[in-house]
Formats: structure tokens, C-alpha cells, sequence
């Protein structure tokens, strides 16, 4: 990495749990990146630090978007559906929680529709690089985390990776495992293909390491045209991933 003048990276979905370490992260490193975030609301900006280098926008909205995305050499999308939970749910009744997707804000509409314009949009300000954080688990149709609300959230997040990938934009896709409220950098990162992690022990990882990932992934050569899942050892089992761009250059799949 030779030293030159800093990247300007938006972070979509930076009001989220990772998306507001992802933006955390590049703040902290001003001679590397300069920062930008993307919230849907007013409360969310407010939430992170109301700079000014938040932009309120709907990646539903394509126009709306347009203005964050103007300028910027690197995208990181952490946008994603959220499932709410049906209130009367009593698990002293040995009840299993049901869920549901507001109205417009299904999979569908979010990580795809809202993927789509995102990448869409990047690809058209000439955008270099964009990171996609997804989920493990999108080989299977008959995946649990499809039924909730009736979402299929990861057929169509893999709809989008798979758009990502055919866009001719250089792009890293981040399969996340079970994401861990933890602190990062205590742990080996593993990656693999095709859920195969899913088939052991390690399948789950915390939320700053998939955010360290994300960034380093700005900084390697190695990481472009990658996609990959990500999980962690344990802590204390193994040493802390320190070395990237050996853990990029490890992957070989493209999809």
C-alpha cells in the first residue's frame, strides 16, 4: 500500500450495529479514509454524531441516494431488511416467536431493490471498489432465517450479491456467520465457501471483526473480485488475525 492521499468511503446502513463500527472505524483513520455514512432517518443521524458527512436517503429511492454517493471512491453496503418480532410473544409458554417485515421494508424491496439501486448508482459515479456484507446461509432455499416473516431475506440478498458480481465493479462480498455483540480483534478469522462453515463448530463472528474486514478489504488487491463467508475461531483458541491480505489472497472464489 503505497502512502497517497486518503479515500473518500460511504458506509450505507452505518445507523446499524455494524455499519456504526464500519463508520467509527474509518473516522478514526483520516489519513487513510475519508468518511461518509448513509441512514434512513433524521433519529438515526442524530444517533451517530449528526456530522455532516451523514446523508439522509432511502436506498429504496434511488434519487434520494445519488447525492452520498457522488464523489466517493469506495462503497460498503451494510443495509439490510430487519425482522420485528410480533408482540404477545411469551416464551414462559414455551411459544416461538413470530415475525414480520413493515410494509415496504421486506427483503425484497431492502437487500434487493435497495442493493440493486446502490450498486447501480456506484457503478454510474464511477465508484472503484464496493463491499457487500451478506449472509451465510444463502445456498440453501430451505434456510430458517427465509421463513422468518415469510422473507426469503437470503434468496434475495444472494439475488444481489450474484448483481454485484455480473456489474463488471470490482467487489468484495462478506458472507458474515452469527453475528457476536463482542469485541474484535481477539480471535483467528476463518474463511471458506459455500457454507461450509455452516457444517462445524465455527459459524459465528463478532460484529467489529466483520467491520475490520470490511475496511481491510479497501486496502488489498487481494480482496477484489472475492466472495467469501466469514467466521472466527474462539477466543483465546487461537492468534488474532493480524494478517489480511494473507486471508484475502486464501480465498479463490469469485461467487
Amino acid at each position: 500500500m503505497a502512502a497517497s492521499s486518503p479515500i473518500t468511503v460511504l458506509v450505507t446502513g452505518a445507523g446499524g450495529r455494524t455499519g456504526q463500527i464500519v463508520y467509527r472505524k474509518l473516522k478514526e483513520n483520516p489519513n487513510q479514509f475519508v468518511a461518509r455514512g448513509l441512514v434512513r432517518t433524521e433519529e438515526s443521524k442524530q444517533k451517530i454524531g449528526a456530522a455532516d458527512d451523514v446523508f439522509i436517503g432511502d436506498i429504496r429511492d434511488a434519487g434520494s441516494i445519488v447525492p452520498a454517493i457522488q464523489g466517493i471512491d469506495s462503497l460498503i453496503i451494510l443495509t439490510s431488511a430487519v425482522p420485528l418480532m410480533k408482540p404477545g410473544f411469551d416464551p414462559t409458554k414455551g411459544q416461538r416467536p413470530e415475525f414480520y417485515f413493515d410494509d415496504g421494508a421486506y427483503p425484497e424491496q431492502v437487500d434487493w431493490i435497495g442493493q440493486k439501486n446502490q450498486i447501480d448508482a456506484a457503478k454510474a459515479a464511477g465508484v472503484k471498489h464496493i463491499v457487500l456484507v451478506g449472509s451465510m446461509g444463502g445456498t440453501n432455499p430451505n434456510h430458517p432465517l427465509n421463513k422468518l416473516g415469510n422473507g426469503n431475506i437470503l434468496v434475495w440478498k444472494r439475488k444481489a450479491e450474484q448483481y454485484l458480481a455480473d456489474s463488471g465493479v470490482p467487489y468484495t462480498i462478506i458472507r458474515a456467520g452469527g453475528l457476536l455483540d463482542k469485541d474484535g480483534g481477539l480471535r483467528e478469522l476463518i474463511v471458506g465457501k459455500d457454507d461450509e462453515l455452516l457444517q462445524t463448530e465455527t459459524k459465528t463472528i463478532p460484529r467489529a471483526d466483520v467491520a475490520e474486514v470490511c475496511i481491510q478489504a479497501l486496502n488489498y488487491e487481494e480482496a477484489k473480485f472475492k466472495a467469501f463467508d466469514l467466521a472466527s475461531k474462539p477466543e483465546g483458541v487461537a492468534a488474532p488475525t493480524k494478517d489480511f491480505k494473507s486471508l484475502f489472497s486464501r480465498i479463490t472464489t469469485r461467487f
